[in-house]
């Protein structure tokens, strides 16, 4: 959950801008049936079973564009819900109900699909002692959101940005000229409290990385014989990332190697969305 401080300073930017992108000056759809506010209620279904994921954002919404809003919540976000479980209730000027609904749902239904897909390959994973990482290939201004959702799946979070944390790849290294001066650089520019990950793609590169003292060292689409190698390389030197090629079957190959972490960009690039709607909106009171 988001507490207030970030709420306010790092969230609430991106639903307004949201809300902007889709009411430029007026719901005329909404103004056209609803002139005139009148107080209404509406109903949150699940349609498919999945992992809910995002009903503050969700809730913040409708709260955003009219704090008298009432949301009452019936899930709270990492629950196993089911395909016609009723997850909330809101209450409020229809005119807000209406105008609100496609972006709260946009949020809800993407989260909960990120939730929902990381919820099932950490399945994979248990047991090995093998940490799910995201990455940072999530939809422009919507990653505070997307690797939220991978938390509450049951990942964890690589870095967050650029500024996070070193990650040397392939492009990098070529600037560099080489694994080993990549990391020299890296050494010698970065904070001492950063962590230097390096992107290695053959066993020649693994053997510079390690030699240069690198901290963790991802190890990118490579096959389960050179990854085993790889691993006797290292030889604990380093903490390993794996990366690229995740199926479900490469993925039960992994425990026996004694790999840190796996990692994977499909989390948030390729998680469906979840499907829920916003049903049975109608009037209350006089």
């Amino acid at each position: 959950m988001f507490d207030q401080v970030t709420m306010t300073l790092n969230v609430d930017p991106y639903i307004r801008s949201a809300l902007q992108e889709d009411i430029t000056s007026e719901d005329v759809s909404t103004n056209s049936v609803m002139p005139e506010a009148k107080l209404g209620e509406v109903d949150l279904i699940c349609k498919q079973d999945g992992i809910i994921c995002g009903l503050q954002i969700f809730s913040r919404v409708f709260e955003m564009l009219d704090p008298k809003t009432k949301i009452e919540l019936f899930a709270k976000d990492g629950d196993a819900v089911k395909a016609g479980d009723h997850m909330a209730k809101v209450t409020g000027d229809i005119r807000v109900l209406l105008c609100g609904e496609r972006t709260a749902l946009n949020y809800l239904q993407r989260m909960s699909g990120i939730a929902t897909y990381t919820h099932q390959i950490t399945g994979m994973l248990e047991g090995t002692g093998i940490k799910l990482l995201d990455t940072r290939k999530t939809t422009p201004n919507n990653r505070i959101f997307e690797k939220y959702a991978v938390r509450v799946g049951g990942g964890n979070n690589h870095r967050y940005n650029l500024t996070d944390g070193v990650l040397l790849k392939d492009n990098h290294i070529g600037a560099a000229g080489g694994v080993k001066e990549a990391i020299a650089r890296a050494k010698e520019y970065a904070p001492f409290v950063r962590k230097i990950e390096v992107e290695v793609e053959d066993l020649a590169m693994v053997k510079e990385a390690v030699e240069a003292g690198a901290d963790i060292i991802m190890l990118d689409n490579m096959d389960h014989d050179t990854m085993a190698q790889a691993m006797a390389i290292i030889d604990g030197k380093a903490e390993v990332e794996v990366s690229g090629n995740m199926t479900e079957e490469n993925l039960a190959k992994l425990s026996g190697l004694g790999v840190d972490y796996v990692s994977s960009g499909a989390l948030t690039h390729s998680a469906p969305i979840m499907d829920i709607s916003l049903k049975n909106l109608h009037p209350i009171g006089a």
